[in-house]
């Protein structure tokens, strides 16, 4: 790279260099929440009917409790895949370029959602049901490992430098934009649909609606990924596809670093949007409908939340910003008990407080430390701790949530919580300790 081309970088407002690719964070920010907000919809449609419809479909022999039990161990399934296909597909780049690892991602992504639609339930095929059920979730975890496209780094790379935290936002908008969507297609269905007819067929439809979605998502990501503009920046800003064996032996710290930095926000994802509608579907408190549609209500708080995010973060510095979120959601989890155990005001007053929180903390969750890899390990160790992340926050926890609640009651919630604030409290501490910054 010329010392011209490092000029430009460490200068976005920079006229730029000679030669150099020149593409607006605004058209990369583009790119990013189209392919999130795809990724999302996909995410909830299988979180939702983990709890809608899984129980009932794929697990009938069991009890209620049981029965969500198991549909949530499957849906932590994914979240193991996710590395595993993360490094086949970076092999996938390495050899035969980023389009081609694009297009099989999502196919596999939209083959795997698609399986789900037309599997019969365990009526049918019995124990086969289920294991195909987990081979197709663990296949969309590969996929989504695979999907990674680095235009999250390609955007931190090239946002001007005061306005990082507003740029690093953008994609996690797919979020609850995802949210949004999946949740009106399961609402506008159980309302419009006898209960038979949602758990026969009416149910499928919103995989069908993902598949759809993953092709759109596909062309509108190619159209950026792989034009020449594109594929210049990022070798400029040597976005390798490194091997995980390499970027594992080398980088590792910063890996765990990474995944344990943003730890709170991911285990308060599920907790405020797959959780609370199988602790109410479980103990039968107010209709599901209910919850569906103020869960809407919050996701579009969480919109907010993540906007303004970007502005915090721009004033007080991504890494304060997280710290400082991570206390608010410790102090919201003492009180999650008292919410979630109470009447349907409460829980509902749960749901959208959690949302802004979410919103508020989840805006600077991507890459949060993603400047302390080394410009060649930032695009494979950006897609790796992410995915650990999602495992070590975020996948297991319906399962254990509502596992440990049914046995020890809800102040598992505020345990799990905590745990989360406190691993991205040490996280951030030793981040700043080491002198790297956010």
């Amino acid at each position: 790279m010329t010392t011209a081309t490092h000029q430009h970088r460490a200068s976005p407002t920079a006229p730029p260099a000679p030669g150099a690719a020149h593409v607006a964070p605004a058209e990369i920010a583009t790119g990013v929440v189209i392919g999130r907000a795809s990724e999302y919809f996909d995410f909830f449609v299988y979180g939702i009917a983990s709890v809608l419809v899984f129980p009932a479909v794929y697990f009938p022999f069991a009890d209620r409790l049981d029965a969500l039990l198991y549909a949530f161990a499957i849906f932590a399934l994914a979240f193991i895949g996710r590395p595993f296909g993360t490094a086949l597909f970076m092999g996938i780049q390495r050899r035969w370029g980023r389009g081609v690892k694009l297009t099989v991602s999502l196919f596999l992504l939209g083959t795997a959602t698609v399986g789900i639609a037309f599997l019969p339930g365990y009526a049918a095929l019995g124990p086969a049901a289920i294991v195909l059920l987990a081979v197709f979730r663990t296949l969309q975890g590969v996929a989504f490992g695979g999907s990674w496209d680095g235009l999250p780094s390609l955007l931190a790379l090239n946002a001007p430098a005061q306005r990082r935290g507003w740029y690093a936002m953008l994609g996690q908008l797919g979020a609850p934009t995802g949210f949004i969507v999946a949740g009106a297609l399961f609402l506008f269905l159980n309302l419009s649909l006898e209960p038979h007819e949602f758990l026969a067929w009416g149910w499928r439809y919103p995989f069908y609606v993902a598949f759809a979605i993953n092709v759109v998502a596909l062309f509108a990501r190619l159209r950026l990924v792989v034009t020449h503009e594109y594929t210049q920046l990022l070798d400029e800003d040597e976005l390798e596809p490194i091997s995980t064996s390499e970027i594992v032996r080398k980088q590792g710290y910063n890996l765990l670093l990474g995944a344990f930095a943003a730890l709170a926000s991911f285990a308060l994802f599920h907790l405020v949007t797959v959780f609370p509608l199988s602790w109410v579907a479980l103990n039968g408190s107010q209709p599901v409908t209910d919850v569906l549609a103020v869960q809407i209500a919050g996701a579009f708080i969480g919109i907010l939340g993540t906007i303004v995010s970007g502005v915090i973060a721009d004033r007080i510095g991504r890494r304060t910003t997280l710290a400082l979120m991570a206390i608010l959601i410790g102090i919201f989890s003492l009180f999650a008990p008292w919410l979630m155990g109470g009447g349907p005001l409460a829980q509902d007053l749960f749901i959208l407080l959690g949302f802004g929180l979410l919103g508020l903390s989840y805006g600077q969750a991507a890459g949060a430390v993603t400047s302390n890899f080394e410009r060649r390990f930032r695009y494979t160790g950006a897609a790796l701790t992410t995915d650990m992340a999602w495992l070590f926050g975020a996948g297991f926890a319906p399962l254990v949530a509502l596992g440990l609640s049914a046995e020890f009651g809800l102040v598992a919630v505020s345990g799990y919580l905590l745990s989360g604030v406190a691993c991205t409290l040490l996280a951030l501490r030793i981040n700043r300790a080491l002198g790297t910054h956010v």
